[in-house]
């Protein structure tokens, strides 16, 4: 069975940091394009960072430019977002996402195109 486990949110205060991780199981993830992305009630989920198999492209939305770190060990079947500097516009749940890719270096930061998904991890950032 297919499993994305998110864990390391949690509630913090404004200019905090916070590292969340994603640990992958039941398939081998290291051709896979990762990501990470975030929805708050009666919004959209929106992408926030994504990383090649070979961790050699990574993109970031604008809103984390910056201020957010991603990274993956394919080792260990896992992947991590630094956050930093954060801000009560981060508040969100937050969730990783997994697709196969042929191309080591591509990021896909299209929603409808990963097949995996967590179960969320939620960051809420008070001001």
């Amino acid at each position: 069975q297919v499993n994305l486990a998110e864990s390391g949110g949690g509630l913090v205060q404004a200019g905090d940091s916070l590292t969340l991780t994603c640990a992958a199981s039941g398939r081998a993830f290291s051709s896979d394009s990762m990501s990470w992305f975030r929805q708050v009630p009666g919004k959209e989920r929106e992408f926030v960072a994504g990383i090649s198999s070979n961790s050699a492209s990574k993109i970031y939305s604008r809103s984390v430019m910056g201020r957010f770190t991603i990274s993956r060990d394919n080792d260990k079947n896992t992947m991590y977002l630094e956050m930093s500097s954060l801000k009560p516009e981060d508040t969100a749940m937050y969730y990783c996402a997994s697709t196969p890719t042929t191309i080591s270096g591509i990021v896909i930061q299209v929603r409808s195109q990963y097949f995996f998904w967590g179960q969320g991890t939620q960051v809420t950032v008070s001001a």
